[in-house]
């Protein structure tokens, strides 16, 4: 991981290190609300949290987490109105360092499976949270369930990640793995309406099936 990946470093060894709070505030923005996928999202979180409870920390809990949950509703709202004025050029931007067109795509399909819950979940999973306001803001989503939706997805997310870097950012094996516990959280939270979907599937085909079986079939011809 390059040192501008590692939240740990950037915080505490960096030139961030003498403002944690509007660093961390301003990576949040950029990889929620400008388009910048590529950013230590989670893990700077939970660092952030992990921060606040060390004796003499760099920010206090309370305002960290009110803050976060602030910037991350308006990074959403920022990269949802991108969606509605300038949305359909991103399906036609080309491919760059930290820009890629499947992501739009991924985040796109990834929208349209879950529907308006995707806004909440997808804050949990790293450059799907990025371009799903967007999406939304392409799909001229209704404005007001975007918003019920993102304001309490940003507080899960921002806030919840946040206290988890608090009250367990001393435990070794969730320091070290706290993205891929988020995407598990989000697997078992949308399996069920996998599990539907793909009965549902089945179930289809199986009449397809069985009305092919069914069909009188024609008359040889003598």
């Amino acid at each position: 991981m390059p040192q501008w990946m590692d939240p740990m470093y950037l915080l505490t060894e960096s030139w961030l290190k003498s403002a944690v709070l509007p660093a961390i505030l301003a990576i949040v923005f950029i990889e929620t609300g400008l388009l910048f996928p590529i950013l230590p999202g989670d893990s700077l979180l939970f660092t952030g949290g992990l921060l606040a409870a060390q004796p003499n920390p760099p920010v206090n809990i309370w305002v960290l987490l009110v803050a976060v949950s602030v910037t991350a509703i308006l990074g959403d709202q920022c990269a949802y109105w991108i969606g509605r004025r300038i949305g359909p050029a991103l399906f036609k931007k080309e491919d760059s360092r930290f820009f890629k067109k499947e992501y739009v795509t991924e985040s796109h399909a990834f929208f349209e499976k879950h529907g308006p819950k995707t806004i909440i979940l997808a804050r949990f999973v790293p450059i799907v949270r990025t371009f799903t306001p967007v999406i939304a803001g392409v799909s001229k989503m209704n404005y007001r369930t975007f918003l019920s939706y993102d304001v309490v997805g940003g507080i899960l997310w921002g806030g919840g990640v946040t206290v988890l870097g608090y009250f367990l950012g001393n435990v070794s094996f969730i320091r070290d793995n706290v993205e891929a516990i988020f995407l598990l959280i989000v697997l078992i939270s949308v399996l069920p309406g996998i599990i539907a979907i793909a009965k549902k599937t089945l179930a289809g085909r199986q009449a397809k099936a069985a009305s092919v079986v069914a069909a009188p079939q024609d008359e040889p011809t003598p």
